[in-house]
């Protein structure tokens, strides 16, 4: 079992950046793909981006290709998700998990965090 903790969210302006990042406890952090996903009031969870267990292989939901990168630090256990050029859209409540398998797919992410609120002002 897998313990995540987001961090870095806030308040920015639509065309700014922020990064968030994602502290993991427990299970052995370098052998599973993580990911973010982000999730709006009144929306269903969305997937933004994966990353694989050797941070060779990418994957990125379509509304965030180009903007956001994602990044892992296995001698820190961390994982990072870069985001720039934000828009309104992509306010939401963005949380990091473990997927099941080292690559980016197939998808079976659990472990969540609790979550990091980012909010892009127009």
């Amino acid at each position: 079992q897998v313990q995540l903790v987001e961090s870095g969210g806030g308040l920015v302006q639509a065309g700014g950046s922020l990064r968030l990042s994602c502290e993991a406890t427990g299970r052995d952090f370098g052998t599973y793909a993580m990911g973010w996903f982000r999730q709006a009031p009144g929306k269903e969870r969305e997937f933004v981006a994966a990353i694989s267990w050797n941070g060779v292989y990418f994957d990125y939901g379509g509304s965030v290709k180009g903007r956001f990168t994602i990044s892992r630090d296995d001698a820190k256990n961390m994982l990072y998700l870069q985001m720039n050029s934000l828009k309104p859209e992509d306010t939401a409540r963005y949380y990091c998990s473990a997927n099941r398998y080292r690559n980016v797919k197939p998808r079976e992410f659990g472990s969540w965090g609790q979550g990091t609120q980012v909010t892009v002002s127009s």
